[in-house]
């Protein structure tokens, strides 16, 4: 056999020198994935602070806006309470919803979806906005399904109540209908609404945090619903998508996986 013993041979030197290089690295790692979790517990303690924080003083601002709302005022007087409240309420939901994005892009809340039937799920969404549609002369139609999808029942009925939400709120009459069609491999929930639609050049805009067309600047609203209803839907592996025509309504299709 010819040739040298250290040409056919591994370099200690340079064994130990990746050795060494690999325990650097995994070592590293550990740190990081330390300060990781870390940083989540400080952000999970700062989330809960907001909450506990904020929640007992706009409860109380929403009560004695409500217990003056029964007094005798003068009409100006009263329409400065109702302005309060419904100030109020909107900051409710705007810390609410800021919560529940936080602690889901955090990873301090995880989604759980299992296979289930869609009609409970759907029946608990319109039953929870009925009145609300009522209120305003709005009906809402949900077509019997027996279909099923995998999803996690409490946040999707969170994405799902705030499109119902969304289609209540910028439809002055008529009808928001539920319906529910099978693929292969997805399932889709169409909520529909004879509202007043959103133009072809925001239809992408309107799952961006914050976002508020100029048609609607009127109307209440914070735009976060959208948003937080798209990360949960993204969470279960699905997607939401969105066709419209401007004053005759919009339907948004919600894609769940089997």
């Amino acid at each position: 056999m010819t040739g040298s013993f250290s040409e056919i041979t591994f370099d200690e030197s340079q064994l130990s020198a990746l050795e060494t290089k690999f325990a650097h690295y995994l070592s590293a790692a550990e740190a990081s994935s330390r300060n990781m979790a870390q940083e989540k517990e400080k952000i999970k303690s700062l989330i809960a602070d907001i909450s506990h924080q904020t929640k007992t003083p706009i409860a109380n601002l929403l009560l004695y806006s409500e217990l003056l709302m029964e007094e005798t005022l003068p009409a100006s007087a009263k329409e400065n309470v109702e302005a309060l409240y419904k100030q109020s309420e909107k900051l409710r939901f705007l810390i609410d919803s800021l919560v529940k994005l936080s602690r889901l892009e955090n990873g301090i809340i995880s989604l759980s979806p299992q296979q289930a039937s869609l009609q409970p799920l759907l029946e608990s969404v319109v039953e929870q906005y009925a009145a609300k549609a009522s209120g305003k002369g709005l009906s809402i139609y949900l077509y019997d399904t027996d279909i099923s999808a995998t999803f996690d029942f409490k946040w999707t009925a969170e994405a799902l109540a705030n499109i119902v939400d969304n289609a209540i709120k910028y439809t002055e009459h008529g009808t928001i209908t539920i319906s529910t069609v099978s693929y292969e491999m997805f399932t889709r929930i169409d909520i529909s609404d004879t509202g007043s639609g959103i133009p072809e050049n925001e239809q992408a805009k309107i799952f961006s945090r914050f976002y508020r067309s100029n048609a609607v600047q009127e109307q209440e609203g914070v735009g976060i619903g959208l948003y937080l209803a798209r990360q949960i839907i993204s969470g279960e592996g699905g997607y939401i998508k969105v066709a419209s025509v401007p004053g005759k309504g919009s339907t948004f299709s919600i894609f769940l996986p089997k």
